[in-house]
């Protein structure tokens, strides 16, 4: 279940649970919450930016190895218009 952060809509009308900022765990199916569970004000969730994820299989298969197990050519640029080939 993600982690979801909330905090107060108006700081200066909160309880220190909600003026900085909280984690709750929900569903994802659950509503967001609105009202803070200690002092009852509002509350807004915060988004966070989500992790890249690498897949490390893209690596493997864009080896030179690979490449040229299967076959493919590699050209490599040297200079102004000019390739070697690699594999």
């Amino acid at each position: 279940m993600p982690i979801y952060t909330y905090r107060a809509k108006d700081p200066y009308q909160s309880c220190s649970k909600c003026r900085d900022s909280f984690d709750t765990i929900q569903k994802i199916t659950e509503d967001a919450l609105t009202i803070c569970p200690e002092c009852g004000n509002e509350i807004v969730r915060i988004m966070h930016a989500a992790k890249p994820y690498k897949d490390k299989s893209e690596y493997k298969m864009l080896s030179d190895d690979n490449l040229k197990k299967h076959g493919f050519k590699k050209l490599v640029k040297t200079g102004k218009g000019t390739y070697d080939e690699v594999v």
